[in-house]
This record gives structure tokens, sequence and C-alpha cells, in this order.
């Protein structure tokens, strides 16, 4: 498939912003600093919306997308609009209740008296399932998609949660720095622990689709699939929208390359920055931001290898 930056950036920037949403809802079940929580409800909706205006930008007609929340009943694109939005319902309501205080400089645990309690934890739980489902939803719209072969791998709906938990996890971590609270060793450590389980099932992904043929061939085309059918001539003389949207070839070589830069942008380096934040704590707000950018960084790259490394079945015939 041919790479759209487009949805590149809607699908890296929105797993980020949702799974800030969702790790958001969770520190309010545990308890935690009501202006780390304020920060990181406020970012994480800034990166969804702006995700979600990318995904917009790559149709043809962006002033019709409203029609796509018509088809909820068929469609995973549908399901991932309607679910987006009524998240940021829960989203806005804990907002709210932080608020307050927030302006008084309260830094207490949300879970302290005096606080609309039962209203917060019912809105945290709402955010982090509805957080959770849209980037399932997400993963849904091209796993659904049986002509790319690549795309509908089992892994890939568990590859675009863990990347959404993993990027948002460090940002929630690097904005709790950033207002004062380090976190412990044993937090640090469960966060190395995800990035590595997100490495080692893409590299589990990737071996698959490297030995894995695709399921037709031209002769199955013409009824002839003992036989091997060659093309005697191009369908075409020149490009058309087939061979541009769908027909991209990614040397073997650029394409190892680019998998060994984003793993280590996204498991490698946060890892190592994470065990470096352990031993230095005082440095912890700038030690995270890098590993957060870092992450993101990763899941940039992995996301074009996950487009520019699927081939589409009519690819056989171009």
């Amino acid at each position: 498939m041919n790479p759209a930056l487009s949805v590149i950036f809607f699908t890296t920037l929105s797993g980020l912003g949702y799974g800030l949403l969702a790790w958001s809802g969770v520190a309010v079940l545990i308890g935690t600093s009501p202006r780390a929580l304020l920060a990181s409800l406020l970012l994480g909706v800034a990166l969804a919306i702006v995700g979600l205006l990318c995904s917009v930008g790559h149709l043809g007609k962006p002033l019709r997308a409203w029609r796509a929340f018509s088809q909820w009943r068929s469609s995973w694109l549908s399901r991932e609009g309607i679910v987006a939005l009524a998240t940021l319902v829960p989203a806005a309501l804990l907002a709210l209740v932080l608020l307050p205080r927030f302006v008084a400089l309260d830094v207490g645990p949300l879970a302290s008296p005096g606080t609309a309690l039962p209203i917060a934890i019912g809105a945290s739980v709402l955010l982090t399932l509805g957080a959770l489902a849209t980037v399932y939803c997400t993963a849904m719209i091209y796993a659904s998609l049986k002509p790319i072969p690549a795309w509908t791998h089992r892994s890939v709906p568990a590859v675009y949660l863990l990347f959404s938990l993993a990027s948002g996890g460090v940002a929630f971590l690097a904005l709790r720095a950033l207002f004062g609270a380090t976190p412990s060793r044993m937090t640090l450590l469960f966060a190395i622990v995800g990035l590595g389980a997100l490495a080692l099932l893409k590299a589990r992904y990737w071996s698959s689709i490297d030995t894995t043929p695709l399921p037709v061939t031209r002769g199955d085309a013409v009824g002839l699939s003992a036989r091997e059918v060659r093309v005697f001539e191009r369908p075409h003389t020149e490009g058309n929208f087939v061979t541009r949207e769908m027909v991209f070839v990614l040397a073997r070589k650029h394409g190892a390359r680019l998998r060994a830069i984003a793993l280590s942008a996204f498991a490698t380096l946060p890892a190592l920055v994470l065990a470096a934040t352990a031993f230095f704590p005082s440095a912890a707000a700038p030690l995270l931001g890098v590993a957060t950018l870092s992450v993101l960084l990763g899941a940039f790259v992995e996301r074009w290898l996950f487009f520019a490394e699927a081939r589409h079945l009519v690819s056989q015939y171009y």
C-alpha cells in the first residue's frame, strides 16, 4: 500500500491521545494529583482531535465526513467515529470536576474528601473503556480488510492497543514528573516490560508477514491454480488510481533498516531512558520527555511500514 501521511499522523497522534485518556481514567481510580490529571486530559483530547482531523483530510470530500456516522452497523470507521466522540464526553466531565481544584492549587489526590468522587469514578471508568474501544475500532478498520492479508493478522488489534498504552503511558509519566511526581521504580519497571512486550509482538508480526505468501496467485484468477501464469503485457501503459494507492514496492534492505530504527525508537531507547530515570530521579521530567518523543517517532516509522509493507491482492496483476 502507498503510505498516506495523513493516515499515519491520524493513527499515531490519536493513539497517543487516547492512550493518555485511558491512563488518566486509571489514575483517577488509584489516586493522583489533579493538576497532572487535568494536563493529561487536555493534552489527550487535543491530540485525539488533531488525529481525527488528519483522518478527515485524507478523504476525497472532507465536507461529507459526517455521513460516515450513519454506517455504524457495518463499518468500523463509523463505529470508531462514534466511539471517539463519545469518549470526549466523560473526558470533559472529568475535567470539570478537576478544574476547581486546579484553580485552588489543590495538589492532593482526587480521592480525598470533599471531591465529587462518585462522578469522577464513573467518568474515569467510561473514559478508560471508551479510549480503549476507540483504538480497537481504529485497528479493526484495517484488520477487517481481507484483500490485504498483512492487515488481517490476528496481532494487529493488540499491536494498536499496546502502542496506544505504551506511548500514552510514557507521556503520562512525563506529565506527572513535570508536576513533581517522580515515578517509582516499580512503575518504571512495569513500563519497561510493556515496551518489551510490544517489541516482541511487533517482531513476531514482521516475521509472520515475511514468511506467509499471499493466499491467491494469478493462476487462481483465471481458474488455473495449479499453473504458473505470466503477464504477457502490462494492463496499463502508465499509472492509475489502483497502482498509486494499492501497489507500493519497498526494497527488502530498506524495510529491514526501517524496522531496526522503529524498534530502537519505540522500545530500546525508551527502555534505557526509563531505566536511567530510576537512578536519576531528579532528572525524571526531561528524561521521560525524551522517552515520549522517542516512542512517538518509533510509532510513526512503524506505522509507515505497516502501510508500505502491506501487499494488496490486486498487486498480483500489476
